[in-house]
């Protein structure tokens, strides 16, 4: 029996990579606008912009952080243009990284407090902290060194660290 050598072509390669990250895809994309269908929404969009620039990426060591910077820039671009409107749905939580010891109030406190951050700002800790990356991954992804993302990282922590306290002294 002769065995043909079947060579994927671009969509199968390409489809297939997507379908190895898409709930990481749908996770990230629904970190920046909290809503299902707007999630959806954001990935689909990304993947047309991924698909129509894939013969261009040169290693496909990098799909995964290529792909998670367009899903960023998409979401980023969907924010403006909605002018941050806000979806809250019951299963939220489900998206969510795991909280320990947090009240409810607390965990509000927090996600006013990343609501408040710009979308780029909020792209750090997305990837760090919902998206369980190391600083050299998001670098990858944001395409920046290292360094200039941890930097830019602890100033943003501690952005929220005043934020969260101001508004504890506001309540008091």
């Amino acid at each position: 029996m002769i065995r043909l050598n079947h060579k994927k072509t671009k969509e199968e390669q390409f489809s297939e990579k997507i379908t190895e990250i898409q709930n990481k895809l749908y996770r990230l994309a629904y970190c920046y606008v909290k809503n299902e269908q707007e999630a959806l929404d954001i990935v689909s969009e990304a993947v047309y912009k991924g698909y129509i620039a894939y013969g261009k990426i040169e290693s496909m060591t990098y799909f995964d952080s290529w792909m998670s910077r367009i899903v960023i820039n998409t979401a980023i671009d969907h924010i403006r243009r909605n002018q941050r409107v806000t979806y809250m749905e019951d299963h939220v939580q489900e998206f969510v990284a795991p909280e320990r010891g947090a009240s409810l109030e607390e965990k509000m406190d927090l996600y006013d407090a990343l609501d408040r951050l710009v979308p780029e700002d909020r792209a750090y800790i997305i990837l760090k902290f919902f998206g369980n990356m190391r600083f050299r991954e998001i670098a990858e992804v944001l395409s920046l060194s290292e360094n200039t993302v941890k930097s830019k990282f602890y100033r943003i922590i501690n952005k929220l660290k005043m934020d969260l306290i101001e508004g504890e002294v506001g309540d008091l």
